[in-house]
């Protein structure tokens, strides 16, 4: 099949936008694509000798030359600011926690002790519905929502405020991806509450407490410099070969 300018254009336009490019300066740079292309033509030469028959290459080469792509991918910056986005969900998970479990701050049962003139005494247990219960569930579903939201304004401010040409492809995956990241921080964290529950009893708030909000937050980092890594690849150099001939 023959490469014609229009698909030339078309390809480099998908790489540009699938690397982050700006709208403007992808349109900028079709332009002068298919201007060079055009003259070429004129001159009898293909598209395909033209681009060396990879315009995929071509297309990252010439952003690359630009100043348009990110030299790294600035993966401890954006862990950093998911986890400031995450924070306090986490923190308000955990107090939800303490509230709806038993025992909890809204816990309403108590016990009282009555004397028998002969006999021991008799203890009575009093069983009250938790309003901290359907608090903790509610409050968590909100909590995950807020998380999904915050995170997302605290990466693309990270992004936007060191100009990364990235930042819009980071962010559509990242919008895709992190549902599944605060899944797991969710789950990482019930997993050492029971852990705390059963390994170390006496001190099982403690542990959850203390831990489970760390571990959740390293989670959402790990998760978030994964995205990022992965919509961001270290550009390799035998991909910026390539150069438009000049006509």
């Amino acid at each position: 099949m023959t490469l014609t300018v229009e698909d030339a254009i078309h390809e480099g336009m998908e790489t540009w936008r699938r690397l982050g490019v700006e709208q403007d300066a992808a349109d900028e740079m079709a332009e002068e694509l298919a201007a060079d292309l055009t003259a070429a033509a004129r001159d009898g030469r293909s598209v395909t000798d033209c681009i060396g028959g990879d315009i995929d290459a071509l297309a990252t080469s010439w952003a690359v030359e630009r100043g348009l792509l990110p030299r790294h991918p600035r993966l401890k910056g954006t862990a950093a600011a998911a986890a400031r986005g995450a924070a306090v969900p986490a923190v308000a998970a955990v107090i939800l926690w303490c509230a709806g479990t038993p025992g909890g701050l809204l816990d309403r049962n108590s016990e009282s002790m009555t004397t028998q003139l002969h006999g021991p005494p008799v203890w009575e247990l009093h069983h009250y519905p938790n309003p901290g219960t359907p608090l903790m569930w509610v409050g968590w579903a909100a909590c995950l929502l807020g998380a999904f939201f915050w995170i997302r304004c605290t990466v693309a401010a990270e992004l936007r405020r060191q100009h990364d040409p990235a930042r819009e492809v980071t962010m559509r995956a990242m919008t895709k991806a992190l549902p599944l990241v605060l899944l797991a921080a969710a789950l990482l964290g019930t997993a050492i509450n029971f852990l705390g529950d059963y390994a170390f009893p006496n001190f099982a708030a403690i542990v959850t407490v203390l831990i489970a909000p760390v571990a959740m937050l390293g989670a959402v980092a790990a998760g978030t410099a994964w995205v990022r890594d992965r919509s961001c690849p270290p550009l390799n150099a035998s991909r910026l070969k390539f150069r438009l001939p000049v006509a």
